[in-house]
């Protein structure tokens, strides 16, 4: 059991409850903490069993666990629908490795990469956020442009917010929660909450897929420190050293492209096979009905 964590254990009723069912609960107790607490107002046991939640019930009165698990497998069927669909449309549907991907990831696994360190500042500008926006005195929306704040979750995206643009980061960098380390690849422009840096690429070829390299080395790069023991300014940002692959001495950016292509299929197959058995088993069920 993980610091700060508990198990939640059903006692109401006498029902074994199935997957869908805890599925069900799970979602119903996500909905009423989120963001409701934080790191300085711990969800504890002590308030949480006080909390209460909403669950549909029958004319009797009792939980109408029959509607539950109806429900969460209607639910599945429509995102199982939509997971297919977005695999087509990306081309991860496709998760058979080419040659050259078989290749990149052997050269990857033992090894045999030609690696250079680079101080973060040699690669990145690092910013200060055009405009805090405090939690507590904004209105949070299901629309508008991406509020990024220093949460772990949602790619550090708590809602979105409808404010004055001007006070949009750039897209296309990667933001920094400084007493967290927790970092992400923005696309889009974005609002920030309070200490959230901007980290800017200083190379034309810096995008979206490549990304996914630089925050990882980042990430372990910064991981020596323990969690909310430090707060990063830019100085010790920006001095921060990461390992990357090189030919010629400069960064080998198509190295580092076709790694994330590999990787991103070598892990996608699981997602396909799921997905195709998931399909059969609701076409099978919607055939025997």
């Amino acid at each position: 059991m993980l610091q700060d964590a508990y198990a939640i254990k059903w006692i109401f009723t006498d029902n074994v409850l199935t997957d869908n069912q805890y599925l069900y609960f799970v979602a119903s107790i996500s909905k009423i903490l989120h963001g409701k607490y934080e790191w300085t107002n711990k969800a504890g046991w002590e308030k949480v069993k006080e909390e209460k939640i909403q669950l549909p019930i029958k004319n009797d009165g009792s939980i109408d666990f029959e509607f539950m698990t109806g429900f969460i497998s209607e639910l599945e069927a429509c995102q199982i629908s939509k997971l297919e669909a977005y695999l087509v449309i990306t081309g991860f549907s496709d998760y058979v490795l080419t040659f050259e991907e078989k290749k990149i990831l052997e050269i990857f696994r033992k090894d045999e990469i030609e690696w250079k360190e680079f101080k973060i500042r040699d690669l990145f500008e690092v910013n200060s956020y055009k405009k805090r926006f405090d939690a507590n005195k904004v209105n949070i929306l299901e629309k508008g442009h991406p509020y990024v704040v220093r949460t772990a979750l949602n790619n550090g995206i708590r809602g979105y917010l409808e404010e004055d643009e001007k006070f949009l980061n750039d897209g296309n960098t990667i933001s920094f929660g400084q007493d967290t380390a927790t970092m992400f690849y923005q696309e889009k422009p974005y609002f920030t909450g309070d200490k959230i840096k901007i980290i800017k690429s200083k190379y034309k070829e810096f995008n979206k897929l490549n990304s996914h390299f630089f925050v990882s080395a980042m990430a372990k790069s910064f991981s020596m420190f323990a969690w909310g023991s430090s707060s990063f300014n830019i100085n010790i940002i920006e001095n921060q050293e990461i390992y990357l692959p090189i030919k010629n001495n400069e960064i080998d950016f198509k190295f580092i492209e076709m790694l994330i292509l590999a990787i991103q299929k070598d892990i996608i197959k699981d997602v396909v096979l799921y997905t195709d058995k998931k399909i059969k088993v609701a076409k099978k069920v919607i055939s025997n009905k």
